[in-house]
């Protein structure tokens, strides 16, 4: 069988720096493409990797002349996963502009080149697009019932519209993953989510602060080897349905986090009253990709544990 190469976009995160370990593993490959900004310096992403050829390119997909860098490259690539976006949420109700401008033109540059390559493309989009729901909810609902609250969600759902209405043109073929918050062991991995800040902080023995109203509110979270599995299975099976796919291990509480993290080491909680920056509760189901014979197999508990387990001697008085 043939080997492929892939394209990896933001090879360097928390996400592509697992991918760059894995995917080799579990899939036949020749080359890997991996372009990355290095705005958060993660250099030690690229140590050490094997079961591959790789390539690293530091670029800036934002402007237009990092495209005609990538065009110049003889090689021929069977697919694009971009994942390159600013992703704290948080950070990006201070920063809109920043956030609209950085992720949407990265967006757009990368289909240009997949559409005078003609190459497919995996995207990765956010459950953060639902915002608060009173029901669980999957990717058949309406445009109406999408309420995104923040600059990265509203990105992330201008995104998916554009790459849509080219799909809709039949000028790319491409599909669409709405990840959960993230969480799980990688080298790129960051600490600005729920789960790992909650990790880094009980490391640390530092109180968890945790809002009163926000104790049993539902989110999706993602371990990130049913990421890294997805991603595979729908490569390995060529499977380009121009659909957006939610991809979700557990849709948990506050509450569940915490008592998972308490189960491993013993933290102070200090629950505070405030109003909470967004009262946001949603449930989300993995409907499109119920048709397929996917099977979840991540575990959020296991993950906890092996993020703590990398803190394991930071406290050693």
């Amino acid at each position: 069988k043939k080997k492929m190469n892939i394209i990896i976009t933001g090879g360097l995160g928390h996400i592509g720096s697992r991918l760059l370990q894995d995917l080799p593993k579990i899939l036949k490959i020749n080359k890997i493409l991996i372009i990355d900004n290095l705005i958060t310096q993660r250099y030690f992403s690229l140590f050490d990797l094997k079961n591959a050829k790789f390539k690293f390119l530091n670029l800036d997909l934002s402007k237009k002349e990092s495209i005609n860098q990538i065009l110049k490259i003889k090689t021929k690539y069977d697919c694009v996963i971009h994942l390159a976006a600013m992703t704290n949420a948080e950070y990006s109700l201070q920063n809109p502009m920043q956030y609209k401008n950085n992720n949407f033109n990265a967006t757009k540059n990368i289909v240009s080149l997949c559409m005078k390559k003609n190459i497919p493309l995996f995207h990765a989009s956010t459950t953060s697009v639902y915002g608060t729901q009173k029901n669980i909810i999957d990717e058949n609902c309406s445009k109406k019932e999408l309420k995104p609250q923040s600059p990265y969600a509203e990105t992330k759902l201008k995104e998916e519209d554009f790459l849509l209405n080219l799909v809709d043109k039949k000028k790319l073929r491409c599909n669409i993953f709405r990840f959960g918050t993230v969480c799980g062991v990688s080298k790129g991995m960051r600490f600005h989510t729920a789960i790992n800040k909650f990790c880094y902080q009980a490391s640390l023995n530092i109180p968890l602060t945790i809002w009163k109203t926000a104790l049993n509110q539902k989110r999706p979270y993602l371990d990130l080897m049913d990421l890294v599995n997805v991603l595979s299975y729908f490569i390995k099976n060529k499977i380009y349905q121009n659909k957006i796919y939610n991809v979700v291990t557990a849709n948990l509480t506050v509450k569940d986090i915490t008592n998972m993290i308490l189960k491993s080491k013993k933290i102070k909680i200090d629950y505070v009253e405030s109003k909470i920056m967004n009262q946001l509760s949603y449930e989300v189901k993995n409907t499109n990709l119920s048709n397929f014979d996917f099977k979840f197999k991540g575990n959020i508990d296991k993950s906890i544990k092996e993020t703590l387990k990398l803190f394991a001697n930071i406290n050693n008085n």
